[in-house]
């Protein structure tokens, strides 16, 4: 018995296909090429129904429900929904004590509060008390050297590019 079970999972195991007789494919691609094999022969999928229990058999609609009484598959979905049952008893779900913590945060005063003005490119500088009411601009510094600007628009032509002109 062992010996059967460890033969069934050997990945190099070669298996018939259900839809062509001369396809012999091993274990390991097997799910792949019944995939492939089913749309390239509708006429035999059509007699063939699929075990619940394991994908990879392929049997006679007429002989299905006799596959399903007898499939080796079975027993191991049985034995999982027996000890899942057994299990579900004996679980109990505890009340969580979990507490959020207190939050003192309050963007919305952080905002307001705020010493400095988010930096905008092409945007005035507004001083005063922060508040959208405060028309008052400052004049913009340069950390520039002397002689040089910041450009007026984005995105500029750097004086070394031409484009494509020739000069």
């Amino acid at each position: 018995m062992e010996d059967t079970y460890i033969d069934t999972l050997d990945p190099e195991k070669l298996l018939q296909c259900p839809y062509d007789k001369n396809h012999q494919i091993r274990a390991c691609r097997f799910p792949y090429h019944l995939i492939k094999c089913r749309k390239n022969h509708p006429d035999v999928a059509d007699k063939l129904a699929t075990c619940p229990f394991n994908a990879r058999h392929q049997v006679p609609r007429a002989e299905i429900s006799r596959h399903i009484s007898s499939c080796d598959d079975k027993s191991c979905i049985e034995q999982d929904v027996v000890s899942q049952t057994r299990n579900l008893g004996q679980e109990t779900l505890t009340e969580s004590t979990w507490q959020c913590p207190p939050c003192d945060e309050d963007w919305d005063k952080d905002l307001w509060e705020q010493t400095s003005t988010p930096f905008v490119w092409g945007a005035a500088t507004y001083c005063g008390n922060n508040s959208p009411a405060s028309n008052t601009v400052m004049e913009h510094k340069s950390n520039l050297a002397s002689g040089m600007r910041v450009p007026k628009s984005l995105p500029y032509v750097l004086p070394w590019k031409n484009n494509g002109n020739a000069q």
